[in-house]
């Protein structure tokens, strides 16, 4: 669902959508000119205006995807408005098409001259995608039926189609995606703010493959600050910005069972704690030969999420280094979203945390720095027995997910800039200020 509880494949472990913010991006298109020192420093590039909204927290959560990042563009002929959720960790695009009592937005087809659905006789309903672990099948009417389902036990189904999508003024007709009617998600009041889903993956169905896009790079501000999302272009038209530092992509010619082959996976190496390196062996980071193990760059998951020793080895570390500094919230029967164990007791009286170790994460070529307030989430309770606060550490335990999988959720990616080249098959990242890269490209907060 576009904003479901830990949006899973059951076969494929890509993460997907969230929903404790809800960020809301207003499509318009920008002319950026720099110094005409070359072509590139005057590239159009589309550029996308991105707008934090900060909902409380509740600490009865299941654990499910906090952060939707939705982009608001029109489908149809006439054109229709629609609000879909911006997600690197699906390939097939979806919208609602059945006018449901939870959905206060739909698509409707049949409003929509341009609208073709799928006959399931067609080679993109019988090829094989990362999205459909479940087989496509024959509906009645002989169209192309696609049912995705995810670990949490959410679902949605409906007949593949084609149709015009308009992004930035910019038409793309015969993009095809997905015409849902039915569904479950265990957060149904969530999922009733979208329309549905922009996949944004490598896969052949992905909208970014679809429409011939190389490169796009997305800045997420802090709190409730302002951000930007980019649809091509170089990013040597920003002096202002730093060097990137690229990690290539991994890629498999094998068919495994748990590797999601579209996911923009890149190999994680290591993981300091200030500048202690953890004493872990290398083979912990590689898949294994089913392809459990992968490591994924995701925007949709709000934090990160790491294999259980991995997981154990950071916590023990992390603790032992602020030994004095903070307190345990100890308290077992406390797990915030299911996966994430390691809390503490903040006192309210502190106006903000005190020094922390950073936590680096080493990729193959970079490495991400998570440090200050990415480290600590305060979730929205009060410890037991006192007025104390709540924070919990930002990195969670995949094993208890259920998912053989890292992943780098988009809270430690917060005031970085970052670059998926389709290109080079890489994912690139520097510091920056992202409220600023705002104010640069000139897009009000």
């Amino acid at each position: 669902m576009a904003s479901s509880s830990l949006n899973l494949p059951l076969l494929l472990p890509s993460l997907a959508t969230t929903l404790l913010f809800i960020i809301l991006l207003q499509i318009t298109t920008h002319q950026f000119h720099t110094n005409a020192s070359s072509q590139a420093q005057a590239q159009a590039l589309l550029i996308l205006p991105l707008k934090v909204q900060t909902p409380p927290t509740s600490r009865n959560l299941t654990f499910h995807h906090n952060v939707t990042l939705t982009i608001s563009v029109t489908v149809g002929t006439p054109p229709q408005n629609v609000t879909m959720v911006l997600d690197t960790g699906s390939e097939l695009s979806w919208l609602h098409c059945k006018k449901l009592s939870n959905f206060n937005s739909i698509f409707n087809p049949l409003l929509s001259s341009s609208y073709t659905p799928t006959p399931c006789t067609t080679s993109i309903c019988k090829s094989r995608t990362q999205d459909f672990p479940i087989p496509v099948s024959c509906d009645p009417n002989k169209l192309c039926h696609a049912i995705i389902s995810y670990a949490d036990a959410s679902s949605i189904e409906g007949n593949l189609a084609s149709d015009t999508f308009f992004i930035g003024g910019t038409a793309q007709p015969g993009s095809i995606f997905g015409c849902m009617d039915t569904g479950y998600s265990s957060n149904t009041d969530e999922d009733s703010k979208t329309t549905g889903l922009m996949g944004m993956n490598r896969g052949s169905l992905s909208f970014v493959n679809q429409m011939g896009i190389p490169k796009f790079s997305y800045c997420i501000s802090s709190g409730d600050s302002s951000g930007v999302l980019l649809f091509g272009g170089a990013t040597t038209t920003f002096p202002w910005l730093g060097p990137l530092h690229y990690t290539p992509l991994v890629k498999t010619t094998s068919s495994l069972p748990y590797f999601d082959r579209a996911a923009y996976t890149v190999q994680l190496e290591g993981i300091k704690v200030s500048e202690k390196l953890l004493q872990l062996p290398k083979s912990v980071f590689v898949p294994d030969h089913t392809g459990a193990g992968q490591t994924m760059v995701d925007s949709g998951t709000q934090f990160s999420f790491l294999l259980g020793s991995v997981y154990t080895a950071l916590k023990n570390e992390f603790v032992a280094q602020t030994k004095g500094v903070l307190t345990l919230l100890d308290d077992a029967n406390f797990v915030f979203q299911g996966a994430m164990d390691l809390c503490y007791r903040v006192p309210t009286s502190w106006a903000s945390l005190p020094p922390l170790p950073a936590v680096t994460i080493v990729f193959a070529g970079a490495e991400m720095r998570v440090s200050k307030e990415r480290l600590l989430y305060k979730v929205g309770d009060v410890a037991k027995g006192s007025n104390d606060s709540v924070y919990c550490f930002t990195f969670g335990n995949s094993d208890l997910l259920g998912i053989e999988a890292y992943v780098i959720g988009h809270h430690h990616q917060q005031n970085l800039w970052m670059e998926f080249d389709l290109i080079n098959s890489r994912v690139g990242f520097t510091d920056t200020r992202c409220d600023l890269a705002s104010q640069r490209l000139r897009i009000a907060p």
